[in-house]
């Protein structure tokens, strides 16, 4: 419709093309967001060259982060200090700085949680996790991690991207530009969030920095609608839908033939035919309505403390399935206590957050097994840092951040 523009501006191009071109401020920014959910980015990289498969070949296929939000204690979960046993209720006196933000240091604190030897390993294990001790075995526990910051944002961003500064990819989003999809009706890259609120920094964390916007994490729901606007409008039945598309199409591939510079509408064009894909195949994935009751007892879907974090479990098994590369699943988020953030009362926290994703995570590993996807899928367990081995405050149970030192686990995908 452009050629019936009149009055041609200096420069050349119309107020429409000169806002395409710069992204048109604020507005612009509104634009790339819609364009990011209704999954423009998606099919752009296609349309500019890049590749859709491997550029290396994958011994993993899939990756699974398990992201407990707000930073668990390593030392009540999956690192046992029997010296905290001995000076419990001593001073600190280490050169390491401990604690964050001035808060009052308290004495040495032993976990009140007893440990555990399991398997062959004899790998020891809080009581915290009494169905992941089962795959004792199968854990490789990271205990010498490191930070470089004690704040939950910068922490975040760099578990995420490797960097405490904004504008770097995430991992998923390298892992779907390394590996390519699996599915081209379903994103490469899925995050699922808590429903009591997301990460600090929020979508920084699967961003695709400076990487085309393809590869950025896509914000998935498990219950309902997994994307919100995906499913067709009431009323409309999929003939029409299907007509409308081709319309747009027809119009659009018109208005290319007449501005050819313009690559991205190409993209634009198959964006609304990957929707129309996803309409489906997507809505298809978090119907959980044909898993036998064994299987969602197992996830602890039956019980109310469980049951979202073994949707978001069970839903990542069928995503895996189904062939997407890397699947984030956020444990805790929101106010402080809604986190793994046990600054006040560690022991109240943690029984709680390890109650609501202990069962599930089990679950996903005795599925993975089960299924063939172990050895081709990794899980990774952690949080942005850990817990000081010091209560926070005298009298008090709660542990502040740790950056120092702090643990993380693998499993599957080869590892051993």
């Amino acid at each position: 419709m452009n050629r019936f523009i009149p009055n041609p501006t200096p420069c050349g191009r119309s107020r429409r093309e000169f806002l395409w071109q710069v992204g048109g401020g604020f507005a612009g920014l509104a634009l790339v967001d819609l364009l990011s959910e209704s999954g423009f980015f998606t099919t752009r990289a296609q349309a500019q060259g890049f590749a859709a498969v491997p550029h290396v070949p994958a011994k993993a296929k899939h990756c699974v982060f398990l992201f407990m939000n707000g930073g668990p204690s390593q030392v009540d979960t999956f690192d046992p200090k029997p010296a905290l046993a001995r000076f419990h209720g001593q001073p600190y006196t280490g050169e390491a700085k401990v604690g964050s933000n001035g808060r009052p240091i308290g004495h040495l604190m032993q976990s009140p949680f007893a440990f555990r030897r399991h398997g062959q390993s004899g790998l020891e294990i809080s009581s915290l996790f009494p169905h992941t001790s089962r795959f004792a075995d199968d854990l490789c526990v990271i205990r010498s991690m490191h930070a470089d910051t004690a704040a939950h944002a910068s922490g975040c961003l760099q578990m995420n991207t490797g960097s405490i500064f904004i504008g770097k990819p995430s991992l998923g989003a390298w892992l779907s530009y390394g590996l390519g999809t699996g599915n081209r009706n379903l994103p490469s890259y899925v995050v699922m969030t808590d429903p009591r609120g997301g990460p600090i920094g929020s979508a920084s964390n699967w961003t695709a920095g400076y990487m085309p916007a393809e590869y950025q994490g896509t914000l998935f729901r498990s219950g309902g609608s997994p994307l919100l606007d995906l499913a067709t409008p009431e009323g409309t039945s999929d003939r029409t839908q299907r007509e409308s598309l081709d319309l747009l199409k027809k119009l659009n591939e018109e208005h290319l033939r007449q501005h050819p510079d313009e690559s991205e509408l190409v993209a634009r064009i198959e964006s609304y035919e990957l929707a129309y894909r996803m309409q489906t195949t997507a809505s298809d994935v978090v119907d959980l309505s044909r898993e036998s009751p064994a299987t969602l007892e197992m996830y602890g879907l039956n019980n109310p403390r469980t049951a979202d974090f073994g949707r978001k479990c069970l839903t990542t098994r069928r995503l895996l399935e189904q062939g997407v590369r890397f699947i984030q699943l956020y444990s805790g988020g929101g106010h402080i206590e809604d986190t793994w953030d046990g600054h006040n009362d560690c022991i109240t926290n943690h029984k709680l957050h390890a109650g609501e994703t202990d069962q599930p995570i089990a679950a996903l590993m005795t599925d993975l097994k089960r299924t063939g996807l172990w050895d081709e899928t990794l899980l990774v367990w952690g949080g942005e840092f850990g817990r000081t081995p010091t209560s926070e405050g005298v009298g008090k149970p709660g542990r502040d951040h740790d950056w120092h030192g702090f643990t993380m686990w693998l499993a599957g995908g080869g590892v051993k």
